[in-house]
């Protein structure tokens, strides 16, 4: 990899932004430099300032660490109560029941109709979205507390969570129609990418998701991980959340997981998405 303008300036804005030296080495040695190039890019960044190494393992088992979700049966949310239906350790997955209302749901799909465009996936290469044949689904984003009734939701599932509320992404709506699927997938950005680096640096990695099931299913649809032997199936109002970055920064791998062909009717979600940083 060469430093060129691009990457120069690329440097000087995360610098100013107050990114830690760690956090810009493994960005860039994740699109492909080597860690003393990097190293040495970031020091003369810094104006002098050293960048301590980055301890790197060849993959290294996942540590099971405390999971931030509340260990109570019923977890108070931001405005109102939610039970827990479902607990598995390894992976970190928790099952609610009526985390939204019948009611919200439809407003959420009803919000969604007009915004809808065809779902893209990031190039693991690149870091560019695009649209692939794996993931055949129409989505729409909701921008953080654009207004009172995303603001609650947001607030919601933040609680829910328990996440800082700035450290989420939008929320996302998602609309599979009979033979829809999302093949096996992670929803953190995989390090070995080069393209990674380009959402890492800007809040750091994804750290959880939460699958809000906006709709009853006809057939089909079931969110499963595959290496975990897991599989769960919609129910309007439930939400599904799992975690798969610990507090060290490990990704766990037993969170590789999908959506099921949708074999008749259609599959509404609603998912968020948490970050290591302020987003």
């Amino acid at each position: 990899m060469k430093l060129d303008n691009d990457w120069q300036h690329w440097l000087a804005e995360n610098v100013e932004r107050g990114c830690t030296a760690e956090t810009i080495v493994t960005a860039m040695v994740g699109a492909g430099f080597t860690e003393s190039a990097a190293e040495a890019a970031v020091k003369r960044a810094l104006g002098g300032e050293t960048a301590q190494p980055v301890a790197r393992e060849a993959n290294p088992a996942y540590t099971y660490d405390g999971c931030p979700v509340s260990e109570d049966n019923v977890i108070h949310a931001h405005d109102r109560d939610v039970r827990v239906l479902l607990r598995v350790k390894q992976p970190q997955v928790v099952l609610f029941a009526d985390v939204l209302s019948a009611d919200e749901c439809d407003q959420v799909i009803e919000r969604s109709r007009h915004r809808l465009k065809r779902s893209t996936t990031v190039n693991g290469e690149t870091g560019v979205d695009e649209v692939i044949p794996n993931r055949t689904s129409e989505g729409a984003v909701f921008q953080r507390g654009e207004d009172t009734f995303i603001d609650l939701l947001d607030r919601r599932t933040s609680a829910l969570m328990n996440w800082p509320l700035d450290h989420g992404e939008g929320l996302q709506t998602l609309r599979y129609t009979a033979g829809g699927e999302y093949r096996p997938h992670f929803d953190y950005f995989p390090p070995e990418d080069a393209g990674s680096w380009q959402h890492v640096a800007v809040a750091g990695q994804r750290v959880s998701t939460l699958i809000v099931y906006l709709n009853d299913v006809e057939a089909g649809g079931a969110t499963s991980f595959p290496e975990a032997g897991l599989s769960v199936t919609p129910k309007k109002g439930d939400a599904l959340y799992f975690r798969y970055c610990n507090t060290a920064g490990q990704l766990d791998p037993l969170t590789r997981h999908c959506g099921e062909l949708v074999t008749s009717g259609e599959k509404w979600i609603m998912t968020k998405w948490m970050r290591q940083r302020r987003f």
